[in-house]
């Protein structure tokens, strides 16, 4: 019998021994995983993935291996832009100037201000940033249900229902029910690249895979994809780090 009071085999946390100090990782257990995987969401520590029947002592030698390389990835790490007055945050593809308003009711505004885009935020401090993300929330999903209107009607096929997520690695997903979910913040990117991951999940109401079918789906829907799939690979870190979920 497995005493209630019995030490866990694995922490909850540990520590990478790097040149620079130690660095605080969250260790996850994964039935599904068959190997050691270390990973760095945009918010929070670093995540040592274990296997479920793994020892704790090799998985700590593995972290202590790779102390060096999650040290060089934290530095490289897109810095955190904040909803904040001040700060410059793109909205399809272009940055505006977060401004605000001073009045604590009113709507999220775009516009200019000394000839540059801006939004204008209501709201006492405290809120405002919750007011941004609701109205790009908005925003985003009017532009993805324009989109996947227009990808399945080229395949053929229906979505049952079209949703948003603050997903922190992922930019949308298809259950098998029909549903497609989006990561909101597709509405910072420029348009090409919401369009290329509205026609990515619609081409899986086809074929739930990465199969070649599949990508010559998505290819019907968009020929033009390859210019949003290479944009989101190499800019999408920088967009996980904007704002608040």
């Amino acid at each position: 019998m497995i005493s209630l009071f019995s030490k866990p085999k694995f922490p909850e946390a540990a520590f990478a021994r790097a040149e620079g100090g130690p660095i605080r990782v969250a260790v996850r257990v994964s039935s599904r995983a068959r190997s050691y995987r270390l990973s760095i969401p945009h918010r929070g520590d670093p995540v040592l993935t274990v296997p479920q029947y793994a020892r704790w002592p090799d998985a700590e030698a593995f972290l202590n291996r790779q102390a060096a390389w999650l040290a060089a990835r934290i530095k490289r790490a897109a810095p955190a832009v904040p909803f904040a007055e001040g700060s410059v945050v793109p909205v399809r593809g272009v940055g505006h100037l977060v401004m605000a308003t001073n009045v604590v009711r009113g709507r999220v505004a775009s516009g200019t201000h000394e000839g540059a885009p801006a939004l204008f935020v209501p709201g006492t401090a405290e809120h405002r940033a919750r007011r941004l993300t609701d109205w790009l929330k908005a925003e985003a999903l009017r532009d993805l249900e324009a989109r996947v209107a227009t990808h399945t009607q080229t395949l053929g096929v229906r979505a049952s229902a079209v949703r948003l997520r603050a997903q922190s690695t992922r930019w949308g997903s298809c259950s098998s029910q029909g549903r497609l979910n989006f990561n909101w913040r597709l509405i910072l990117a420029p348009p090409h690249v919401l369009d290329y991951v509205a026609a990515h999940e619609v081409a899986h109401l086809l074929e739930m895979n990465h199969s070649p079918a599949f990508w010559r789906a998505v290819e019907k829907a968009l020929p033009d994809m390859a210019r949003g799939r290479a944009w989101l690979k190499a800019h999408g870190g920088e967009l996980m780090a904007i704002g608040e979920d």
